[in-house]
């Protein structure tokens, strides 16, 4: 299956690169750059050097929009900062490999390549996965009204049954932009939400992270550093989960490739962007009589599965000699 990442590079995208990269039945054509954890030019800097490191310099990255769409600016929230650093791999510095080559940023800008690739593309050909603000999705949908009944989508963000993780309501990708989101899920594209609902039940340990160390490799020693980095953060900010930290964009990536990961409800979703549920995702009560069954809701994940899966795949990558 071809992907479009569009990615706002913290740790976690970072991770959720690594797996698209070291997945075979997926063909990366494209990295689209947001803002969220990051500002978008440093997401867009991270990747760059993300592929370069990872042996895969001929995946093109395409600069998005750098600001929400209610806003003129961004500013990173301070829980971005807790949780990815200031250079959005935990102040880890990502390796530069001897006689590796650079990746190059392209000059068409993002939201034209989603339109094009949606165009080019078979619907079943191509998921896009937005792993941050919804902020480059919405536009392309709103330029190109005839590519909505095409785009597939499996984004990160959200949250129906738990509570958000920025504000009691907002998950941090919505609550980035949630007049885009409020658009894109009202857009009547194909949408799968990979949400705090199943992203909060993946784990990856102190031990797995350390396996990556073990390989003795440039790119494992910086995997370690940067998820001890995030495990601090997150057992920090959540000590009253489960030890580890949450593999939230790396499952929205599995589960556009392989839907068994995951069990989805089909529930039509609004986007609160008013007063103090700004940023909640919630069903639809216009929709409850004539659902479009268009959105689907994941709300449970085969866990073990899927992080046996992230850590084979992503050691693999990683031994064959970044």
């Amino acid at each position: 299956m071809k992907l479009i990442l569009d990615l706002d590079t913290g740790i976690d995208d970072a991770l959720a690169l690594a797996y698209a990269l070291a997945s075979p039945e997926a063909e990366l054509i494209g990295i689209t750059g947001t803002f969220g954890n990051v500002p978008m030019e440093q997401g867009i800097a991270n990747d760059l050097e993300l592929l370069e490191l990872f042996g895969r310099p001929d995946v093109p990255v395409f600069r998005g929009i750098d600001h929400p769409s209610w806003s003129e600016s961004f500013t990173v929230m301070p829980a971005s900062g807790r949780f990815h650093g200031t250079n959005g791999t935990g102040d880890v510095a990502i390796p530069h490999v001897e006689g590796s080559t650079p990746a190059t940023l392209s000059g068409m800008p993002a939201v034209d390549f989603i339109i094009d690739a949606v165009r080019a593309n078979e619907p079943d050909d191509l998921m896009i996965v937005p792993t941050g603000a919804s902020t480059n999705i919405a536009a392309a949908l709103k330029a190109a009204p005839d590519i909505v009944g095409k785009a597939r989508i499996t984004m990160m963000g959200g949250a129906l049954t738990q509570p958000g993780n920025v504000t009691p309501f907002a998950e941090a990708n919505i609550a980035q932009d949630p007049e885009a989101s409020a658009a894109l899920v009202m857009s009547g594209a194909r949408i799968t939400m990979i949400g705090l609902d199943v992203t909060t039940q993946v784990k990856l340990t102190r031990e797995q992270a350390e396996e990556f160390r073990a390989t003795g490799t440039a790119a494992g020693a910086f995997l370690a550093d940067m998820l001890a980095y995030y495990i601090d953060a997150t057992e920090t900010s959540e000590p009253y989960s489960a030890p580890g930290c949450n593999l939230h964009d790396p499952l929205a990536v599995a589960a556009a490739l392989d839907p068994a990961l995951v069990s989805t409800f089909a529930c039509d979703i609004a986007v609160d962007v008013d007063g103090a549920g700004r940023g909640r995702t919630i069903g639809d009560p216009k929709r409850v009589g004539c659902p479009s069954g268009r959105v689907k809701v994941a709300l449970s994940v085969d866990a073990e599965r899927f992080v046996d899966r992230f850590m084979e795949r992503t050691l693999d990558l990683v031994r064959r000699g970044c």
